[in-house]
């Protein structure tokens, strides 16, 4: 059990006293790393935008921002181990003055890269050619869009946001990306507009198609549900409105253990902007490194050494294994019917 957990729980909620390793013992699970498949690198909080569900708390007053020093400790690691997938995030990841570099050295190295991409960044001085670099380079590109309609997507994401969104799709698909036989992947993300479980992911992704096109022309790939975490500037919501006990203990009764073998942390390791690692994203928001006797850095690394860790866990992990389950790369699990 995560020596941290007493801490996180405090910063959650009260009905978040449900241990969630002593959840998945009563299923006769525990969660571990199965491999190293991914580096997923967090290049800064400096973004464009300051959404209500960002669990990053990303905005563009923040000052954390990667280093050129750590670019390059994080390459030598990448170069090293030979890591197939490097999956670049922030705040905005373009808005990091080494972004650029860093995806053409991936990509020489052989890397499959994805970059976290909000469409609105592409509006901001010197990034509107974004969508022909993205293309040269062949990224997988994931963007985050709540709703087809804008008063939804405004809600989370800021007056105009919706707007600007509709037009970066179009430039995506100007130059190739979610069209058919191109193999350049533009995924969508959907996030619930405010303290709900995303629906199911394949007939939300239906209703994106068929509106997205119908309506202004656009296409994509897939479209991936991510569970609103409560963490950072979503939690913040969740008091504000008064509805973080409510919701965590939605997360809560909606545990899913047909979710646990997908999980995204049992196949990557999370960086963050100094060059700490831990076993996901959400952990690294929360300050939850990976286990005390594992290489803390990225300087260290081994990924020998990460096969089959105890993935570190607290209460937040619930939203990962609620309903159909949550990743980076949306639902994890097909089978509902065993939630609790």
């Amino acid at each position: 059990m995560s020596t941290d957990l007493p801490v996180i729980q405090r910063q959650l909620a009260p009905t978040s006293s449900v241990d969630f390793d002593e959840k998945l013992a009563a299923y006769g699970r525990e969660l571990r790393a199965s491999s190293v498949d991914t580096l997923q690198i967090n290049v800064g909080k400096l973004c464009n935008q300051a959404c209500k569900h960002c669990h990053v708390g990303a905005g563009p007053s923040r000052t954390e921002i990667m280093t050129s020093e750590t670019v390059e400790q994080v390459l030598a690691a990448i170069r090293r181990f030979r890591i197939p997938t490097v999956d670049i995030t922030g705040g905005a990841p373009e808005l990091n003055a080494s972004f650029r570099y860093l995806v053409r050295q991936c990509r020489s190295l052989g890397c499959h890269v994805i970059v976290r991409h909000n469409l609105t960044v592409m509006f901001e001085p010197r990034q509107d050619d974004l969508p022909q670099f993205f293309r040269d380079h062949r990224l997988e590109v994931i963007s985050s869009l709540p709703y087809f309609l804008e008063q939804q997507t405004d809600a989370q994401r800021g007056r105009g946001v919706f707007e600007k969104s509709i037009e970066a799709l179009h430039r995506m698909n100007a130059v190739g990306y979610g069209i058919e036989n191109t193999q350049l992947i533009l995924n969508l993300i959907y996030n619930p507009v405010g303290a709900f479980l995303p629906p199911a992911q394949q007939s939300i992704e239906t209703d994106f198609k068929r509106e997205l096109m119908n309506r202004y022309g656009i296409s994509f790939n897939r479209l991936f549900t991510i569970t609103n975490m409560p963490i950072k500037r979503f939690l913040e919501y969740l008091r504000r409105s008064g509805n973080e006990e409510r919701y965590m203990r939605k997360l809560i009764e909606a545990f899913n253990p047909a979710t646990v073998a997908s999980l995204m942390c049992r196949n990557l390791v999370s960086v963050d902007w100094t060059g700490r690692l831990y076993d996901c994203d959400f952990n690294q928001m929360l300050d939850l490194r990976v286990a005390p006797e594992l290489p803390q850095t990225i300087v260290d690394f081994d990924p020998e050494k990460f096969v089959s860790r105890r993935i570190r866990t607290g209460s937040h992990c619930f939203g990962c294994t609620a309903g159909a389950g949550s990743s980076c790369g949306g639902a994890v699990a097909m089978n509902t019917q065993n939630i609790k």
